[in-house]
């Protein structure tokens, strides 16, 4: 059975950050801490210049939370630990000096929006269709609603948390703003990301980290906000509703 990893691979400036689970790239508590502490590695790496977002397999890029791990979840603290691991990538995301590229070639569901959204520039396939799920389960986007609605708006980032049962298409994630351009394989995809990626590498470090301060003004308040939007969600992971839905879908 295969396992579970997060990984960094150096080649010419561009570190390549791979996670993976084999449920579907979900997000368990150790991938999230392993994923914050790899793009933060990466982030103080000399040899790193442009860092690449992506997942193993083919078919899915995240499919959010560990619905395992959210059943048994037992009291509030935990919860909000839980989802705390989302609100730590983001914010290591965002506080990376680097430019952050994504790579999305399947479904994205819940945190795995998110994780798109905190990219720098993100490409896709025309498979990688998204869905805000959570609140169909009893909870609510709300780690991640800072990230997505920065990069799509409000207006979108509410129809797809009210319209929670549906998958939005990879040409909508592009129209709203998510993803930079959408490819029909992935093979197409992965040979722009490398071209992109190996321009990028080549610019001066310097003003690419003045333009990564640029693009993200305006969001220091986040460690506080995300942690505080983790402890919403680890209370109503607790409810009755929740518990019974997710043992459910599980």
């Amino acid at each position: 059975m295969l396992e579970s990893y997060v990984n960094l691979t150096i080649n010419e400036g561009v570190g390549y950050v791979e996670f993976f689970h084999p449920n579907r790239n979900s997000m368990p508590s150790d991938v999230l801490s392993k994923l914050a502490e790899t793009i933060t590695e990466a982030s103080y790496n000399e040899l790193v210049r442009v860092i690449v977002l992506k997942s193993g397999g083919n078919r899915t890029f995240c499919a959010g939370a560990s619905f395992n791990e959210l059943i048994a979840i037992e009291d509030a603290q935990k919860g909000k630990a839980f989802f705390s691991g989302f609100a730590n990538v983001i914010n290591a995301m965002r506080a990376c000096p680097k430019l952050i590229i994504g790579r999305i070639q399947g479904k994205s569901v819940g945190g795995g929006v998110g994780l798109a959204a905190a990219t720098d520039y993100c490409m896709a396939t025309k498979y990688a269709s998204i869905k805000l799920s959570e609140l169909s389960i009893g909870i609510g986007p709300f780690v991640i609603e800072p990230a997505v609605s920065r990069k799509i708006g409000t207006q979108a980032m509410s129809q797809m948390t009210i319209d929670a049962e549906t998958f939005f298409s990879a040409d909508f994630a592009k129209d709203k703003g998510l993803y930079a351009d959408v490819f029909e394989t992935t093979e197409d995809m992965d040979e722009a990301v490398e071209v992109l990626a190996g321009k990028l590498a080549s610019y001066n470090p310097e003003a690419l980290a003045e333009m990564k301060t640029v693009f993200w003004k305006g969001t220091d308040h986040w460690e506080t906000l995300l942690t505080d939007r983790a402890e919403i969600s680890g209370k109503l992971v607790l409810s009755e509703f929740t518990k019974k839905t997710l043992k459910r879908f599980r």
